[in-house]
């Protein structure tokens, strides 16, 4: 997935002569040297080092090497924001070449460390960037349950500590260079898409762009659901469907709904409009790796409609899209043997504790505890962007329609109930038209933040920027699939992303692998159902 952007160029006229000015002239005399940085007074954080790093080369505390790095200023700092909270933050600020704004970058997981990768990222392309740990470091030979009944350690990480560390990026940018920054943006997939959500409805000032990537904005539901799908593959020794099979489904699915977007690539546009049913593989005689069994159709069906409640029957959550089945092992497979526990499940154990016995689990009231002990510290599912839209700034949301891991539908469901709240009043109440600040472009055959048969390399920074600074609100994003062939290196394909809920579809000329031949159309003019 690109993340990045050329610098933007400076224009002609006489405003934007100054900007470029301002942005091409060395740092100002009232700028702090990077060591002084240390000593700056910040309520609830302690700066622990402030350094210049001239080498290209950074080791990370893995020892991981990360290359081809500018002279940068390294700022290292723990906040504490509640006295159960230790937020570790890293930010990298350019010596020379600074564009003028600030990056915020997200993390993923359970956090619980820098991403370094994207903190260079940044820095290679001018911005000063920061990064944070959320506040969910452990131990070595621990894991996330420590945080067991430490509701301060559910808020740091829910969205807390990007708030607080968003706060003394803005001040260290301001001591270093003598000035604010022109412009922020934040930039996050999975748990970064969270972070760019919860900052977009509880902090809409801290960013002028926000973009979510695959977010797990329902964090409550997404646990429930990858939880679901582990407890449908494992809650018997019939109920597993091995990888082989799996491979079985997943082609069967993509032979009967891949090509609706008018060129055959193999992708599925919209899953939502598969009906493929598992029972057609169902074995009529032995057991075999070309067949599934009954127990295996049932957990097929159990997956893809995804977790209910056994007493009311109602959804909990939107089931796994067909489609997504190469990632079923990685995501809540594994053979039996190899896992204990359930992909994530310390976010269980905060609630119910460390004993707590997966095989037990109640879909009715311990759903209902689960739900109500975290989803006001975890969970950004607030339609109100009303502050967004009035200040004028914008979050772009996206997301991969082959996703296991966070259901594709919720990002859907979110951008229905912001228009439902606005289509809800009059239209004199309304803080301008929503296109103008929010916008969901859906990736067909795109996993979780990248990867999958469908275009998943773009980038959707370079169209916030443009988005804020020129007002040129995204009509579309090209994507493009590079070719896994090494004897045949480079573009195998591009298509346009669409805002939702248009899609691209072939216009019945031109090369079908080039992105010029589609256009964004309405859903209802794709050609009818296989």
């Amino acid at each position: 997935m690109i993340h990045r952007m050329d610098a933007r160029k400076c224009s002609f006229g006489f405003v934007l002569i100054a900007q470029c000015l301002l942005l091409c002239v060395p740092k100002p005399a009232s700028a702090g040297s990077c060591e002084s940085l240390a000593a700056l007074e910040i309520p609830q954080a302690t700066i622990e080092k402030a350094e210049v790093v001239t080498q290209s080369i950074f080791k990370t505390l893995d020892n991981k090497p990360i290359e081809n790095l500018p002279p940068f200023c390294r700022v290292t700092a723990v906040l504490k924001p509640s006295p159960d909270s230790a937020i570790r933050v890293e930010m990298w600020l350019p010596q020379s070449g600074w564009n003028g704004r600030l990056e915020g970058t997200g993390n993923g997981g359970f956090a619980g460390f820098i991403y370094y990768d994207e903190l260079a990222a940044g820095l290679r392309m001018g911005y000063a960037v920061v990064n944070t740990d959320m506040g969910m470091s452990v131990p070595a030979g621990a894991d996330a349950g420590i945080f067991f009944n430490r509701p301060e350690r559910w808020a740091d990480w829910g969205y807390r500590s990007t708030h607080e560390t968003t706060v003394i990026a803005k001040r260290l940018v301001e001591a270093y260079y003598g000035r604010a920054a022109q412009k922020a943006y934040f930039l996050g997939c999975s748990t970064g898409g969270q972070q760019a959500m919860s900052e977009a409805q509880r902090y809409p000032d801290d960013y002028d762009g926000l973009v979510s990537g695959a977010p797990p904005n329902n964090r409550t539901g997404v646990h429930l659901n990858i939880f679901w799908s582990y407890w449908a593959m494992h809650r018997t020794p019939e109920s597993y469907i091995p990888p082989s099979k799996i491979a079985l489904l997943g082609k069967a699915v993509s032979a009967a709904c891949a090509g609706r977007d008018g060129a055959d690539e193999g992708v599925i546009n919209d899953p939502r409009q598969c009906r493929f049913d598992p029972a057609s593989l169902l074995c009529k005689g032995a057991d075999t790796d070309s067949c599934l069994t009954g127990p295996q159709v049932e957990t097929a069906r159990l997956v893809y409609q995804g977790p209910r409640n056994p007493r009311t029957h109602s959804e909990i959550y939107p089931g796994v899209p067909r489609g997504s089945e190469s990632l079923w092992v990685r995501d809540f497979g594994a053979p039996p043997a190899a896992i204990q526990q359930p992909p994530f499940a310390p976010i269980f154990q905060w609630v119910f504790g460390t004993n707590w016995d997966w095989r037990s689990f109640d879909f009715d009231t311990q759903t209902a505890e689960f739900i109500r002990r975290l989803a006001p510290s975890v969970n950004a599912t607030n339609p109100d962007l009303d502050q967004l839209r009035k200040l004028g700034h914008k979050l772009l949301v996206y997301h991969g329609w082959e996703d296991s891991l966070v259901v594709p539908e919720e990002s859907v469901n979110y951008w229905k109930a912001v228009r439902a709240r606005d289509q809800s009043r009059p239209a004199a109440a309304s803080p301008g038209k929503i296109d103008d600040s929010y916008r969901l472009f859906m990736v067909p055959g795109m996993g979780h933040c990248g990867g999958g048969p469908g275009a998943e390399s773009f980038d959707p920074l370079s169209a916030m920027v443009k988005w804020v600074e020129d007002g040129v609100a995204p009509e579309r994003i090209v994507a493009t699939k590079y070719s896994s062939d090494p004897s045949a290196p480079g573009v195998a394909y591009q298509r346009p992303l669409c805002p939702y809920p248009k899609v691209a579809r072939y216009q019945g000329s031109g090369k079908i692998e080039d992105a010029a031949s589609y256009a964004c159309v309405d859903p209802d003019k794709l050609p009818a159902k296989r």
